[in-house]
């Protein structure tokens, strides 16, 4: 009998835990009084988003979107994350319904299991990212980083971008040696002189070049596309199509307007991200801010990630991608 209750306890423990490191990945705000499927037609709209994200930061600030959906008793929720990965977990377990992510992320995702679909994704942006080294590296190609230390957030676009040039080079994967750290972190180490090179994205690309010289070895021009996502639960997405659409046109009219406003945008992004609108303007100046449908192109892309990094080790299981769509 006490075996049983032992039983029982431990099992509440674990669903406790689980719940902590939900609440751990910060949209605690959200989650709470909404289940993670939605069975219905939302009353809130949960979104999150990146600082770097600049077209979902403007739309937030704007508050376009809070007026369209007002009529139809739909709230805004928004979280902030420090980079796709945590965005999906945090999909993932349910605590937000709505995301903007790289490329790399969904595949990661979707080998953990997680329940998602492409909504739609910005054209490619291989300028927006990038591989640095310090202005006085004697590095001076992508095929001198053999046996070197290369920072990125794993889980990453720029996991992706790393793996591309690394091929493009003549080195593999395990030529390099991977250093896992988010942005913040991975820009400390780089001033430190701790890593030898830093894979990384706008306009913490564009910041590092500005502020402490850093010099691009590459960009992903001619390596990878660099798609940008937008991702919705499954259920959700099933549950809300009105509230998608709004969602998707007022996401559409934000990119139109940071495309032909750019340095305005620069500037109301500035005392946003912490950073000087000319640093700002520069990195919205190498993503297109055009956005379209998800289509078999784009999804044939992601499936060659997939492939990639099953062959790599770095997903556990084989992934179709096109399973990541609502039929």
């Amino acid at each position: 009998m006490s075996t049983n209750k032992n039983k029982t306890a431990l099992r509440a423990r674990r669903h406790t835990l689980a719940r902590l490191s939900a609440i751990a990945l910060g949209a605690l705000a959200l989650s709470m009084g909404s289940a993670p499927a939605q069975a219905q037609q939302a009353k809130v709209l949960r979104i999150g988003y990146q600082k770097a994200a600049n077209t979902l930061v403007l739309l937030k600030a704007h508050g376009a979107l809070e007026k369209r959906l007002q009529p139809l008793g739909v709230e805004v929720k928004w979280a902030e994350f420090a980079a796709g990965p945590q965005l999906l977990e945090a999909l993932n377990v349910g605590s937000v319904d709505f995301g903007y992510v790289g490329e790399a992320p969904p595949v990661f995702a979707q080998a953990a299991g997680a329940d998602f679909v492409y909504t739609a994704y910005e054209i490619p942006t291989p300028d927006a990212e990038g591989l640095l080294v310090p202005k006085n590296s004697p590095i001076k190609s992508v095929a001198e980083l053999k046996g070197k230390k290369v920072a990125f957030n794993k889980g990453s676009d720029v996991h992706w971008l790393v793996v591309a040039l690394l091929k493009k080079a003549g080195l593999q994967y395990s030529d390099i040696q991977p250093v896992y750290l988010a942005p913040a972190d991975a820009r400390a180490a780089f001033e430190k002189g701790a890593i030898d090179a830093w894979a990384i994205w706008d306009p913490f690309q564009a910041a590092a070049e500005k502020q402490v010289g850093a010099r691009r070895l590459a960009s992903g021009v001619g390596a990878v596309s660099h798609h940008q996502f937008f991702l919705s639960a499954r259920p959700f997405a099933a549950a809300n199509p009105q509230v998608e659409k709004i969602l998707l046109d007022e996401i559409t009219r934000e990119g139109e307007w940071v495309r032909t406003h750019t340095a305005q945008a620069a500037a109301q992004l500035a005392p946003i991200q912490g950073l000087d609108a000319d640093i700002i303007e520069t990195g919205l100046k190498r993503y297109a801010h055009v956005y379209k449908p998800v289509d078999a192109q784009v999804l044939a892309e992601q499936q060659k990630i997939a492939d990639t990094f099953y062959e790599l080790k770095l997903i556990p299981k084989p992934l179709k991608v096109s399973d990541a769509v609502l039929k």
